[in-house]
């Protein structure tokens, strides 16, 4: 039986090439014609340095550096990138302050009322009484 082996050695050197310059597994994949479970696997098989995930909460080096943009040229981000700045917690109140399109935009940030997404005071203003009216 013949061996159709995907991995000749100049695919090889070109999956070490890309992944030391720090292009997505995916990328790489899509780069060399094969899926981004077998770049996964035969990076770990070749011993290639581990990557950081995109998605944990450390990210990589590169993402807790500090990141400072001029007020005068927030403006000009697209707003996702101007709310990555904006701190939120699943025990902090959600309360908006402020347009989410311009800069200064936040949230209350005091502690949630348990079960709700809000603080004591907010819950008040989001959650009316039928009776009340």
């Amino acid at each position: 039986m013949e061996n159709k082996s995907v991995w000749d050695k100049e695919k090889l050197d070109q999956l070490s090439q890309l992944w030391a310059e720090g292009l997505p597994i995916t990328k790489i994949g899509l780069e060399l014609g094969v899926s981004r479970n077998a770049i996964a696997g035969k990076a770990h098989r070749l011993g290639l340095p581990k990557r950081n995930s995109p998605i944990s909460k450390l990210g990589d080096a590169r993402k807790n550096q500090a990141k400072t943009v001029p007020l005068d040229n927030q403006k000009e981000l697209p707003l996702k990138l101007l709310l990555r700045n904006v701190e939120w917690s699943r025990n902090a109140c959600c309360w908006p302050f402020g347009d989410p399109k311009l800069p200064g935009f936040k949230f209350c940030g005091v502690s949630i009322v348990p079960g709700r997404p809000y603080c004591e005071e907010h819950s008040l203003l989001a959650y009316t009484n039928t009776r009340e009216s």
